[in-house]
């Protein structure tokens, strides 16, 4: 059977997506990257915030639409959104042939293989991880990264989500599988593993004798072929001096601190339970600025979270331009139906939070486009992420994580992708940065 496999969401769900494909392979069905193709489609969904909610629901009524085509048979959704909201959304769009929760694997394949149309949500409450295992993940992409997940679900309690509740308790996966699959990844020809999870600091606190973050960037370091190591989703509460050492050190794992901050204000945070403080956030960014001046910085906040006053923005701004983080994304507060800061008071219009959000995004442009130009004339080591028929490759420098930062451009000749090289950066385009290969 020719399937049609649509990726939404976060690159966890990417990972999922990949061992769903694997099992699909495996059974003799055919993958094809025209839907238009397809006798049957699969939608990996997300429903983290309302606009990954509306993006789920268009694609899917948008690929319901081939029905009428004749070609495809059956549409199945699987993923976030089908975990938390399979039986409405197949009560609601009858276009839908079946939902399957997270790691319901075998009955996405069981369902496939006989072309089933299913009444109910096929799902398990806080699956365990045995069904991640290298070796039954397939790699279809020709990017030199690959992101492997090191833990799912989340303890933190945070007011605004609700990942507890789609995704259950926190739970690691073995450091041997980790492990496994990086050395799988790597011989796939994947020269940077980006680590993904809800929150990569409480690595091995639920295994038994399994180490912790860092003992696992320890074993990875000794993967043949990979070259670049990148945790993402350190919490800030448990970034602590051993692994700003750890980190700053000459070792894979890259200087890259992803940090999702959410305000600064300490009132704002606490109502939030992000179980940390402005004074401890200010204390970690100069902690790993002192460890060392060429560590990037990249930070998440809300914009527009219940409560929040003119007052406790302008401090948000305020940090951002005192402190001039490498990085930023921002997003507007949105409640979700479940979560605690949805019943709270104090909620903004929506007016006022992207009024907020332009503010805050336009003063990180200004910073990040200064800096871009502060790069002229140094020498960068980038990876390259492609190489078109014309025009230069694309790469990335050790301070840009894939999908979510910025971008840089090489010209020159016999550049290929998966290369790490030396380059001079010649100009700065705002966001983009051209450059040109060194001799070493």
């Amino acid at each position: 059977m020719k399937i049609y496999l649509h990726k939404l969401g976060c690159p966890k769900n990417d990972v999922d997506a990949d061992y769903i494909a694997a099992r699909l392979l495996s059974d003799g069905h055919e993958l094809v990257t025209d839907p238009h193709l397809a006798e049957t489609i699969i939608v990996n969904t997300c429903c983290f915030i309302l606009p990954a909610r509306e993006e789920s629901i268009e694609e899917i009524l948008s690929l319901a639409n081939l029905k009428k085509e004749g070609g495809l048979q059956r549409l199945y959704i699987s993923g976030c959104m089908a975990q938390h909201y399979g039986d409405q959304l197949l009560s609601g769009m009858p276009e839908v042939d079946g939902a399957f929760g997270l790691g319901e694997i075998d009955a996405i394949a069981e369902a496939v293989g006989t072309a089933a149309k299913l009444t109910g949500t096929v799902k398990t409450e806080s699956r365990e991880l045995s069904y991640l295992h290298g070796p039954r993940r397939a790699v279809t992409d020709s990017f030199p990264y690959a992101y492997l997940k090191i833990s799912d679900g989340c303890n933190r309690g945070c007011t605004y989500c609700v990942i507890p509740q789609i995704r259950g308790n926190f739970r690691s996966r073995p450091m041997s599988a980790i492990l496994e699959e990086a050395q799988f990844l790597a011989s796939a020809g994947k020269k940077e593993l980006v680590l993904v999870s809800q929150d990569a600091t409480l690595y091995g606190c639920d295994l038994k004798d399994n180490g912790d973050l860092i003992e696992l960037l320890r074993r990875l370091d000794s993967t043949d072929g990979v070259h670049w190591i990148r945790p993402m989703y350190l919490h800030p509460a448990q970034v602590n001096a051993e692994l700003i050492e750890y980190m700053t050190a000459s070792n894979k794992t890259l200087e890259y601190f992803d940090l999702p901050l959410q305000h600064v204000n300490s009132n704002l945070l606490a109502a939030m339970g992000r179980q940390t403080d402005r004074d401890s956030i200010e204390r970690l960014i100069e902690s790993i600025r002192a460890a060392s001046p060429e560590a990037v910085i990249r930070a998440t906040f809300i914009v527009g979270f219940p409560g929040e006053t003119q007052t406790q923005f302008d401090q948000l701004f305020e940090f951002m331009d005192r402190w001039k983080l490498d990085r930023v994304a921002a997003f507007v507060y949105s409640p979700e139906d479940g979560s605690p800061a949805a019943g709270m008071d104090g909620q903004l219009a929506d007016e006022l939070k992207n009024e907020r959000l332009d503010q805050l995004m336009s003063l990180q442009r200004e910073i990040a486009f200064d800096k871009n130009s502060a790069l002229i004339g140094t020498v960068q080591e980038v990876i390259i992420d492609s190489v078109g028929p014309d025009g230069p490759a694309v790469g990335r420098t050790r301070g840009d994580c894939p999908e979510v930062d910025q971008e840089l451009y090489v010209s020159g000749s016999g550049i290929a992708v998966g290369d790490i090289l030396r380059v001079r950066v010649e100009a700065a385009d705002g966001y983009d940065l051209h450059a040109m290969p060194v001799e070493d």
